[in-house]
């Protein structure tokens, strides 16, 4: 029994402590990234603070502008690093916006045990990033006029490709930003161990893929390819959540459907892949080097990326297969063994009658 006036431990944990930095993990990057946007509001600190903000590397010459109706275009460069920086404090900050005004609530209903709340948490939040992401590459297709002509693939590269529209280039600055986030919250998560290495494969293999893409200038052909790949994972994720919420019929018939939509995006991508680096850049007049122009359509660096596109096709298609044949021995062994049972029952009562 508590003596009285012996004050009671404190909940709190220690200023920063490992959990202190954890419990309060959105507030410290959301006050660092206020940082940035209140050094916006003064002219000495503007010029700086934009370089973190606003797109850099305007590509339009402002002489050849007369209207507004003239669309705005941006190369790459050095300072995007900075967009991508304070981008990925926004991305861990909606990260916990997300978790506890819609996650957290759900899984008060749900009752989750902790294995199914890790679970439901990571494709509730790459639900939310890949239905986004999906409406905002096919909207930018639309846009770009990228759609339904295949040929505007390859067309007009380097030249056609090294400068992009504000959309795009913020599609893939984003991208690259919420990819990098996904390390940090491994620590804020409070991530096991054994979940660690599939977390941590997922996000590099998105962030060297864009990165690439984006810095090699085969923005168009990886807008489609990853256009196709959050269309199909969205699927995944919406049925992963219905088998989560105990809507088994749903989650049956959900997976079924994304078992032909993740192979029919399997074979998309491939084909979309083999015309853009084999036949659309591999006919292209000028194949030579020349990072000024942004021309980076040589016969290295196609193989190159055509066979790593179609390897990443590959070893998805490998896990899907072992993955349906892994259920199917696990169904096998359940028929057997409830026969087994079944068998012994009727021995017993055969004996009992006897």
């Amino acid at each position: 029994m508590a003596l009285k006036g012996v004050r009671k431990a404190s909940k709190n944990p220690p200023v920063l402590s490992h959990e202190f930095v954890i419990q309060n993990h959105a507030d410290i990057v959301s006050c660092v990234a206020m940082v940035f946007v209140l050094g916006l509001m003064f002219q000495a600190t503007a010029p700086l603070a934009s370089v973190f903000i606003a797109l850099q590397h305007n590509a339009s010459d402002p002489e050849t502008l007369p209207s507004a109706d003239t669309p705005i275009t941006y190369t790459y460069g050095s300072r995007d690093a900075a967009a991508v920086f304070f981008y990925c404090l926004i991305s861990i900050v909606m990260h916990a916006i997300i978790q506890e005004y819609i996650l957290d609530k759900v899984n008060r209903k749900l009752h989750l045990s902790k294995t199914k709340h890790s679970m439901f948490n990571e494709s509730g939040q790459l639900l939310i990033f890949t239905a986004v992401s999906a409406a905002w590459g096919i909207n930018i297709l639309v846009k770009d006029n990228l759609f339904p002509d295949i040929t505007s693939l390859w067309a007009g590269y380097p030249e056609g490709h090294a400068q992009m529209s504000f959309m795009l280039k913020f599609f893939f600055l984003v991208q690259m930003s919420y990819w990098l986030h996904c390390y940090p919250e491994l620590y804020f998560q409070k991530t096991k161990r054994e979940e660690m290495s599939a977390k941590i494969q997922h996000a590099t293999l998105y962030l060297i893929f864009c990165t690439a893409a984006y810095v090699l200038n085969f923005t168009h052909v990886a807008l489609v390819l990853l256009t196709l790949r959050f269309i199909e994972e969205g699927l995944h994720h919406i049925c992963r959540l219905l088998y989560f919420a105990e809507k088994a019929q749903a989650a049956s018939t959900g997976f079924r459907i994304w078992n032909v939509v993740f192979v029919c995006c399997r074979l998309a991508s491939i084909i979309i892949t083999i015309l853009t680096f084999h036949y659309g850049l591999g006919s292209a007049d000028d194949q030579t080097l020349d990072t000024a122009a942004g021309n980076f359509n040589t016969p290295f660096i196609r193989l190159n990326a055509l066979v790593a596109v179609c390897l990443v096709q590959a070893w998805m298609m490998w896990n899907f297969i072992h993955f349906h044949l892994r259920q199917m021995r696990e169904r096998q062994a359940e028929q057997l063994a409830l026969k087994k049972k079944m068998a012994e029952r009727k021995s017993r009562k055969g004996r009992r009658d006897d």
